[in-house]
């Protein structure tokens, strides 16, 4: 397979992924051997090579591209964006706390409104069956199993 650039509207990218040459330009930057990249991002080397030799040849419009990327990420979202963001986190924060207790205070046997469960849970038919074959029941070595 021959590993190829493309651009598909988002920038020139390693064709058969979503990975762009801006992405590689962040590993670049850090001083990434060519293997390390490929391994971290699960690329071949070739897909990296092409992108890093893409980046060599078009190095002035793709670094300055790649620089407002970075100015832009750096900005962060809008206020507005920020605060529906900052209210969802709260609500799921919230929603997580009321569960928390709820799940601590059942036991293995008992529904979330405290009624006791019809059949045991699957762990409990284990210790059942094995507790009734013959040579098993109670002995020691049954209860390192469970």
């Amino acid at each position: 397979m021959i590993a190829r650039i493309i651009d598909r509207g988002r920038g020139p990218e390693i064709e058969g992924t979503r990975i762009t040459v801006y992405d590689i330009c962040d590993y670049m930057r850090g001083n990434w051997h060519r293997d390390a990249i490929a391994a971290t991002l699960r690329l071949s080397s070739a897909q990296v090579a092409a992108a890093l030799e893409y980046i060599e040849r078009h190095e002035q419009e793709v670094l300055a591209e790649y620089d407002k990327i970075v100015e832009r990420e750096a900005r962060g979202n809008p206020p507005e964006v920020q605060a529906r963001l900052n209210a969802i986190h709260e609500k799921w924060q919230a929603t997580l706390a009321s569960r928390q207790p709820q799940q601590a205070l059942t036991s293995h046997n008992q529904t979330p409104g405290g009624q006791q469960r019809r059949w045991p849970r699957l762990r409990n038919w284990a210790l059942i069956a094995v507790r009734t074959m013959p040579n098993c029941g109670g002995s020691a070595s049954t209860s390192r199993l469970f």
